[in-house]
């Protein structure tokens, strides 16, 4: 990786170089020689007649629900600035899921401010950073310059594509400094944002904000619906990416299956939507099993649960359990079929008018019915749902909101989200599972080790749902055929 230009010191007080050390860069400044010929001789490449990115109408859709909400107060939204991984590089840079809903803009810096005008009503800005100044050549001595990072848009560009009107956003924290009257800013993305509105901000206010923002997600509008079946598509895509190449797993560890998804993930989106999940044998029963640096081994089961983001960052969420060796044991099969039939009754609950916690509750009484029926708790059924007695072995919800976050819509009121009503345009995961810890000593040794997840994304339709991820198989008999089929 090629080391930065940028100077450390003025020039003034860096050590004299001679003309041989400048040349080889032996100290951080530069030649005045070479400093104004960086200057010239470069093109004009401003782009013209750029047509508004895909969601540009429905971001000015969600601004105006947004400015009807809170009228005559300044809302700002950043997107976020670079966070160091190590040393002077950076992780990559993921915009702040309420700016990238309300502007469809991804870079960072970026702030949107609502300015109130008139009784009702705002004006929507859009501060970023122009293009990399070739006058003071911090084109090509920043680490940030476009010359190490890539061309960025000029704000006359972003104003074509964005639909908002753009302003430098290097003198927006010192406009915000006089700024008066009520403001409203999203936390926790940009400290020199939020430090030039200390005084003029209350935590109950902002978190007002936070929470609108989460809900307004909620109902999906066509575009979101969209992003989110492709985003589904090219995770099933991934998965059979992974079911082809299991033989290689085996040669290495769960990080071969990972690096497939991921290859599936860049290549047809922006990235993973979250870290991978490629649980195989005993790790199936670790939730957030991420590590991904287990054995994967014929006999035992691989629980893969993955999703694929799109470039708008809509992400998937699902999760399949495969056999390594493209045959269920029979006690596996027992486990898994036990598994997809509660899924079954869950996915059966997700409609219009039904409360969110309906899919949740119509899973679990599924699940408490076969542990009885196996012996591991006592009945009845009811007193096990009262109890909460089969939670040591299914332990998490079995779904929660999907969007542009995995588990979307998470500041969003109890009384607006798990003591809600679904209504058309609700995207949401339902994914029960069991699992039997390695060390469980209250269950029969067989199950000991195995754990169980199916996961699909649904979609409440006028009349029902759609199972957006229908697109991957999902019975036992059906998972067996479709893996003999892909490494056939």
């Amino acid at each position: 990786m090629a080391d930065e230009l940028t100077p450390e010191t003025p020039e003034e007080e860096q050590p004299k170089k001679t003309h041989k050390q400048r040349k080889n860069g032996l100290y951080p400044g530069v030649s005045d020689e070479l400093a104004e010929n960086m200057r010239s001789g470069w093109a004009d490449t401003e782009l013209h007649g750029l047509e508004p990115i895909a969601q540009a109408a429905h971001t000015a859709a969600r601004r105006a629900a947004l400015s009807e909400r809170f009228p005559g107060e300044r809302l700002v939204v950043p997107a976020g600035r670079l966070k160091t991984r190590s040393n002077d590089t950076e992780y990559p840079f993921r915009a702040s899921t309420e700016y990238a809903y309300l502007t469809g803009d991804q870079t960072e810096n970026g702030v949107l401010v609502l300015e109130p005008a008139g009784v009702t009503g705002h004006t929507a800005t859009i501060y970023l950073l122009p293009r990399s100044d070739r006058e003071n050549g911090e084109f090509w001595l920043s680490g940030q310059g476009e010359l190490w990072v890539g061309r960025r848009h000029s704000l006359t560009e972003a104003e074509q594509l964005l639909g908002i009107p753009a302003q430098d956003v290097r003198e927006l924290a010192e406009a915000l400094t006089g700024a008066e009257g009520p403001v409203r800013a999203v936390r926790g993305h940009d400290t020199v944002i939020e430090s030039a509105l200390t005084d003029k901000v209350t935590k109950e206010r902002d978190e007002e904000l936070r929470v609108y923002l989460s809900e307004a997600r909620a109902v999906k509008d066509e575009f979101e619906i969209g992003e989110l079946q492709k985003a589904v598509d090219s995770t099933v895509r991934g998965f059979e990416d992974v079911v082809k190449v299991l033989d290689k797993a085996e040669a290495t560890s769960e990080r071969y299956i990972e690096g497939t998804f991921f290859l599936r993930a860049r290549v047809e989106g922006n990235d993973v939507g979250y870290g991978s999940i490629c649980a195989a044998g005993p790790h199936a029963c670790t939730l957030h099993w991420v590590r991904n640096d287990g054995d994967v081994r014929s006999g035992d089961l691989l629980l893969l649960d993955a999703g694929v983001e799109t470039h708008s960052l809509y992400t998937a969420d699902v999760t399949r359990t495969l056999p390594i060796n493209g045959t269920y044991t029979d006690i596996q099969r027992k486990i898994y079929d036990a598994v997809y039939e509660s899924q079954e009754a869950g996915i059966a609950a997700v409609k219009p008018g039904a409360k969110f916690r309906d899919f949740h509750d119509a899973s679990q009484h599924v699940l408490a019915e076969k542990l009885v029926e196996w012996g591991l708790l006592e009945g009845p059924v009811e007193r096990v749902l009262e109890l909460g007695l089969q939670r040591r072995w299914t332990l998490h919800g079995t779904g929660h909101m999907l969007g542009m976050d995995v588990h979307d819509c998470a500041a969003a009121r109890t009384e607006a989200y798990v003591d809600g009503t679904l209504e058309p345009g609700v995207c949401l995961t339902v994914e029960p599972g069991l699992y039997f810890q390695a060390d469980d000593l209250t269950v029969p040794e067989e199950y000991r080790g195995i754990g169980v997840r199916i996961e699909d994304d649904i979609l409440v339709t006028e009349d029902g749902n759609r199972n957006l991820s229908a697109g991957l198989p999902r019975t036992s008999t059906d998972v067996e055929a479709w893996m003999a089929r892909l490494k056939g």
